[in-house]
């Protein structure tokens, strides 16, 4: 009965333990199962990570605003026309002044033209006089005119101008550059006018103040134009254009 009583208890025991180890097993494949599970969610996890850390980056479309000497330049012209705001040229400054002259140039971005033929072309030579822009005449370039400078008087004034090259002008230097000028704007005086009231009514002063000199024009007309003297005088005067304007401006 004892042995028995032993066997059953022994057997009790390897139950447990058969129990226990079976448990284990059990618990280490769920780790392990766990684990394998998770290295790939990890590994996912760090390739979504590395590709949105590596999205390649995009570059901003390039403006495509167009350049303001754009408008200057007509599309599918011949590029030896074109202004000189259009092209971009290798000046020779060696060249001899006053003589013809050939340039490269090459036309500027955004602009079209063509060739002889009606070909695309975008590297051509032209031919102009071999001088600076501040020695062009002056028929080819605009200056701004002052109000400010008297026209009649000795010696004549002269002004600081700013001056601008014409559009189909070439030559060498600035487009714009500063130049001295005789003061030579005018207010809208008529010389005829002046001269017609000296010799009517400038025994009144009435040539006097038409050319806005009300001080003299009363003194004409108090004077009676000084007793004729100074009446032929101004007419004289105002004939040869020595009298002018108040404001300094020239005839017109």
């Amino acid at each position: 009965m004892a042995a028995l009583a032993g066997l059953r208890a022994l057997r009790r025991l390897c139950g447990v333990a058969l129990f226990l180890s079976q448990l284990y097993v059990l618990s280490g494949r769920g780790s392990l199962m766990t684990t394998k599970h998770s290295q790939p969610q990890s590994t996912f996890a760090k390739s979504l990570t590395s590709t949105s850390t590596n999205t390649p980056y995009f570059k901003a479309a390039e403006s495509t605003e167009i350049p303001p000497y754009v408008t200057k330049c007509p599309s599918n012209g011949l590029c030896s026309r074109l202004p000189p705001d259009c092209m971009t040229c290798n000046t020779n400054y060696s060249c001899v002044y006053g003589k013809p002259a050939t340039f490269d140039c090459k036309v500027k971005p955004h602009v079209h033209c063509v060739d002889q033929n009606n070909h695309k072309q975008e590297n051509f030579t032209i031919n102009m006089t071999c001088q600076f822009c501040w020695q062009l005449a002056t028929t080819d370039y605009v200056c701004t005119n002052s109000t400010n400078c008297m026209t009649v008087s000795c010696p004549r004034q002269r002004y600081n101008a700013t001056c601008t090259v014409r559009d189909h002008i070439h030559c060498l230097g600035n487009r714009v550059f500063p130049k001295m000028l005789y003061c030579n704007w005018t207010g809208g005086y008529k010389w005829s006018t002046a001269l017609a009231l000296s010799i009517t009514l400038g025994g009144f002063g009435a040539d006097r103040f038409y050319l806005g000199q009300w001080r003299e024009g009363l003194g004409k007309l108090f004077s009676f134009g000084g007793l004729g003297i100074w009446t032929l005088i101004d007419v004289l005067l105002i004939g040869v254009g020595y009298v002018g304007p108040a404001d300094g401006s020239l005839y017109i």
